[in-house]
Formats: C-alpha cells, structure tokens, sequence
C-alpha cells in the first residue's frame, strides 16, 4: 500500500529567548492512503509540531516530510484540520461556519453546490436542522461536530485532528468517536489524530504511534488490527486491554518513569487468538 504521508528523520526545534529548545530528533512516520495513524506521548513531546509540519505551516530543519509523492514545502490546501477549541465565527451561522473553506480553498462548485455539500456533511454528523443557528446556540459537542465537516467541507487528501475531542465530557467524546467511524465510512480520508486518551486511539485508529519524551523520536508503533466498524464494547475487551497496557508502558517509558525496552522501536504484530485480534 502507497505511503500518502511519509515523515522521514525530521529534526526540528524551535528558537527561544532561553536558547534554543530541540523538539524533534530523527522522527520518522508513515500513514498509507487511506490508513489511520493516532499519535501519543507525554506532554510537550512535539505533537502538535507533527501536525504542523504535515500541514505544511512549519518547515523542518532537518529530514523531509512527503505528501503523496511531493515533498512538502508549504502550506497544503489538501490538508483538513480540526483542533481542541473549535473556533467559530459568531457573526455566522454553522451552515456558512462549515462552508468557509470552499471560499478559501479554489473549487468550481457553484453557491449552491457548496451548500448542498455543507447540508450533507451537518446531516451526516447529527446537524440536520441547525444550519441556520449561531455557534452559541450549539453545545461544545455539536460545535465538534460542525468543526469536523467544516475541516472536510473542500474533500481534503489529510484529515489532521489535534486533539478535537479532548475538552468534552465523557459521553460527548465516545459519541464523536462512533460518528468518526462513520463520517470516515462515508468520506474517506487519510487520518493523523493528536490524543492523549489511550482508550480514543486504539478506537479510531488502525495504528498507533508513542512518541519518546522531547526532543521526541518514534519510540513504538502499535498496530490495531481489523480496523471494521466498531462499538464501544470493544474498548472492554481482554484484547483491548492488552493494547491499553502496552501503551501505557510505553507512555512510562517516554516519560522516564520505566526502563526503555532494548529495542527502542518496536511493531506488534498479534499472533492468532492473542492481543488486538478483537478490536473489530
């Protein structure tokens, strides 16, 4: 399978009046056409820096970062994202809010063929109904959801999701997960998802990347097998809770808190009838 994005011994840091803070070091991630990639690890470790530098808004001092075949070099308007504070404009209404890409990004969609694929996306998130109202009149749950089909209104190549669930009650957030699953079903997209919620990567994506403490590498990629349709039955699962205990191993390790493995980048690959095999 065709890597869409491919990260290759970045290096990066950023220049500060202290000096200067080295962020990432020799960090490498792959996501093929199509796949899933949730990345975790301590805090500060240079995640959202990830993002940034797939997007095309940051530029690595080090190593490259491909995008389909082409080296990135500056910002990409084929890269959708969604943050942790899903910033609305107030003076709009959510239909107008979700259509404010395809003002941005050039298409050739008529006035109407640009509403017609807001409607769509609010509908299939929950939203038939409210396009007509103010970001205030919404939940942060509902204005999640506008943010979501507001990042894939213009059809991105890259969904990039830093963090979009991390401020919603418990409820809220496994309810964004299952609609995720078929939002993605329905809209296919290559999918980078910032998280520090364990339980949210091992149900979203089909591979999870640790990254090591700052100035970070790629310290473990887990894979999530039979990445089908899932309920939130799987997360209590024997299976999922191997995953789960694995991850926070390597969360301890990344943080200093456990001795790192000797292989310091390490693939698992389940045999029959062990870990993952029920995560589907």
């Amino acid at each position: 399978m065709t890597n869409l994005i491919d990260i290759r011994d970045v290096r990066h840091a950023y220049r500060t009046e202290a000096g200067t803070l080295p962020v990432l070091d020799g960090l490498n991630v792959s996501v093929p056409e199509g796949g899933f990639v949730a990345v975790v690890g301590p805090s500060g470790c240079g995640k959202s820096t990830l993002t940034k530098l797939v997007a095309g808004l940051l530029k690595p001092d080090h190593g490259e970062v491909w995008l389909h075949g082409e080296k990135v070099k500056s910002p990409r308007s084929t890269v959708g994202m969604a943050f942790q504070n899903p910033v609305m404009l107030e003076w709009r209404t959510i239909l107008q809010n979700v259509m404010l890409p395809l003002e941005i990004v050039p298409n050739k969609l008529t006035k109407a063929q640009k509403q017609d694929r807001a409607r769509y996306l609010l509908e299939l998130v929950g939203l038939k109904g409210f396009e007509d109202k103010r970001p205030s009149e919404l939940s942060g749950g509902m204005r999640q959801r506008a943010s979501l089909c507001r990042a894939l209104v213009h059809k991105p190549e890259v969904l990039i999701l830093d963090e979009p669930f991390g401020a919603l009650d418990a409820f809220t957030r496994e309810d964004l997960w299952q609609i995720m699953h078929q939002v993605k079903e329905r809209e296919p997209f290559t999918g980078v998802l910032i998280t520090h919620d364990l339980r949210e990567s091992i149900f979203l994506a089909d591979k999870v990347v640790v990254l090591s403490g700052r100035p970070a590498r790629t310290q473990y990629v887990l894979d999530v097998p039979d990445t089908g349709p899932r309920s939130l039955d799987h997360l209590y699962t024997s299976e999922a809770a191997e995953m789960l205990a694995i991850l926070r191993h390597q969360i301890e390790v990344a943080q200093g808190r456990a001795p790192a493995e000797a292989e310091p980048e390490t693939r698992i690959a389940p045999p029959p009838g062990s870990a993952a095999q029920g995560m589907h």
